[in-house]
């Protein structure tokens, strides 16, 4: 049996995978602060998407933070990944800022795009902002609930504490930090976006990570002297996957600043705003079109359960842009 890109996995459509696309974000977390998103946009939770057992807000910080700390020393019961990347796609590995985050006890600073993993039980906070030189964007991604007040509402984030963290063990924090990412996906050359990716999680970077998070600014119209090139259609049988488009612009923030068509089992979405796709295992995603560039904007593809580009995608049951596909 064969079917085309057009035709959907489910006999005749049945399933709507518009389901999985959250293309408006819900404002719930950290209101109230100044010189930044407050409340931050939420792209990924249980309410959104309840078959994901994730949650991911993210926001800009567009000026010094006020109070500074306002991320006070908490902890959780699962593992969570801090990212925080530029605002300038001219140069996507500088911050924008200066930042010293605390995580069990030590502190990490750093002025570059940043990831950290924190697992469950580690204290981690304040973070305070040392400088600040253009806008750039801080994301958290909560392992394991979809529920935000199960992450967050006993974990004492917006408690202000007395003094900062003393540090209680032997432990080496750095060890969990990805201050420069490595380069390997994507390697095929496309002018207009990151090419290769940047790999800013993995069990590579962090021995033990089964989350592999890699991300790419597009900054024109993508083309590539090879049209075979763009995200072809695939499907991880393994792991379940999150792609995130993010727009470029603080002061437009929902604005992806491009006209995409993302095929899911079959069914064209279609999206102009930020959004974030929960892909469970063994469906079908891809291609991937943009059919109108305005502004750059950011790509962030992560596996979940894998912990590198060889583990989650190498069994990815792949076609290219045009190919039929058999069943």
């Amino acid at each position: 049996m064969t079917l085309s890109l057009a035709q959907s996995y489910d006999n005749g459509m049945s399933t709507d995978y518009g389901k999985y696309l959250v293309s408006k974000p819900i404002y719930e977390a950290g209101p109230g602060y100044k010189g930044r998103q407050s409340p931050t946009m939420t792209y990924m939770s249980g309410q959104q998407v309840p078959e994901a057992n994730y949650y991911i807000e993210l926001g800009w910080i567009w000026d010094m933070p006020e109070p500074n700390p306002h991320i006070h020393e908490h902890v959780h019961d699962y593992d969570e990944i801090v990212l925080h990347w530029g605002g300038d796609w001219k140069r996507p590995q500088v911050l924008g800022g200066e930042i010293t985050f605390y995580v069990g006890g030590q502190p990490i600073t750093f002025n570059t795009t940043t990831g950290v993993y924190i697992p469950a039980g580690v204290r981690h906070g304040p973070m305070i902002w040392n400088r600040f030189e253009f806008p750039h964007i801080e994301m958290a991604m909560m392992l394991g609930t979809g529920d935000p007040f199960k992450g967050w509402g006993k974990s004492g984030i917006s408690e202000p504490k007395q003094g900062l963290p003393v540090k209680q063990d032997d432990i080496d924090y750095e060890q969990y930090v990805i201050r420069s990412p490595l380069r390997e996906a994507g390697a095929e050359f496309v002018r207009g976006r990151t090419a290769p990716t940047m790999t800013y999680m993995s069990g590579v970077q962090i021995p033990g990570v089964k989350y592999y998070i890699e991300m790419g600014w597009t900054f024109d119209m993508p083309l590539s002297k090879n049209p075979d090139a763009a995200m072809p259609e695939m499907v991880h049988n393994n792991f379940e996957e999150i792609v995130l488009h993010i727009g470029g612009d603080p002061e437009n923030p929902e604005d992806l600043g491009a006209d995409m068509e993302f095929y899911v089992g079959g069914q064209c979405l279609a999206f102009d705003t930020g959004s974030a796709l929960f892909v469970p295992r063994g469906l079908h995603h891809g291609p991937i079109f943009c059919k109108e560039y305005r502004k750059p904007h950011i790509v962030i593809a992560i596996m979940c359960g894998a912990g590198t580009m060889q583990e989650g995608w190498s069994d990815s049951f792949i076609t290219r842009p045009g190919d039929e596909v058999k069943k």
